[in-house]
């Protein structure tokens, strides 16, 4: 008998999954479900626990193991593992079907924490106008940075994703997740854990927040700052606009229109 656990912020609420999930027991798939607020408080009877202490301290225990979880992110489903972790790196490689020349993007839960992991080049107002939000930035690594994790280029995208778990989870682990999306390369982004429900069996955890609410598909908006002064926008995503008018306006960047 497979367990279905329902979450939301303060609830931790357990029941057997029986005929309402019956492919969750199938696929031998934990899900959790973040359960949405209402304005009397979380939306469940009994169980109330600060910050779902119980479903982020068994998430971040599967993650420790070295497997792969899916999570929602403020923009599309993402699947995160440990980014220094070498054997979860190659594990989210074989489950995508990914390209080994494609990177991944890191993940963390504060602003301070780029500055561990990365090489800065812009002032730190520009990081917080920016971030939390859907933006990646790309910038050089730092030594601290896991080795295996994009061997093949010197710069490394960052995010902190305008998800109040996520970010919780990333804080909670006390290093950068690796997040990518959550779907067979080459293949749409998906906006519901059902749309990626052929990957289930190869996922430790399914954590479901329903739909996502923008579910233009597009991602987030990939910038690179690694240049002094300049900017090159990688992937156009859902913030396109707005991120080029902050860069030009308010901080002067030019963009960056050398050839790779």
């Amino acid at each position: 008998m497979n367990l279905i656990v329902y979450v939301g912020k303060g609830i931790v609420k357990l029941r057997s999954a029986y005929s309402s999930a019956t492919m969750c027991k199938e696929l031998k798939t934990n899900v959790l479900h973040l359960l949405p607020q209402t304005s009397n408080g979380p939306s469940a009877e009994h169980d109330s626990r600060p910050d779902g202490a119980e479903v982020l301290a068994a998430t971040v225990k599967v993650l420790k193991d070295g497997l792969v979880v899916a999570v929602p992110t403020d923009t599309i489903y993402g699947l995160a593992c440990l980014a220094q972790h070498r054997d979860a790196i190659k594990k989210v490689y074989d489950i995508k079907g990914r390209n080994g020349q494609k990177p991944l993007a890191i993940c963390v839960g504060e602003i301070q924490e780029i500055y561990k992991y990365c090489e800065v080049k812009v002032k730190e107002e520009l990081l917080a106008d920016l971030l939390p939000g859907p933006v990646t930035l790309v910038f050089e690594r730092s030594e601290v940075l896991n080795k295996d994790l994009n061997p093949f280029t010197p710069l490394v995208g960052v995010r902190i994703p305008d998800h109040g778990f996520l970010r919780r989870l990333c804080q909670m682990c006390e290093e950068p997740l690796a997040l990518t999306s959550a779907n067979i390369s080459s293949q749409t982004s998906t906006v519901a854990v059902h749309e990626f429900q052929d990957l289930w069996p190869r996922l430790a955890l399914v954590v479901d927040d329903g739909p996502i609410g923008d579910q233009n598909r597009l991602g987030s908006t990939v910038v690179d700052l690694s240049v002094l002064g300049k900017y090159r926008v990688i992937r156009p995503g859902c913030a396109f606009t707005s991120t080029v008018d902050l860069l030009q306006r308010k901080y002067g960047l030019c963009e960056d229109t050398t050839e790779d």
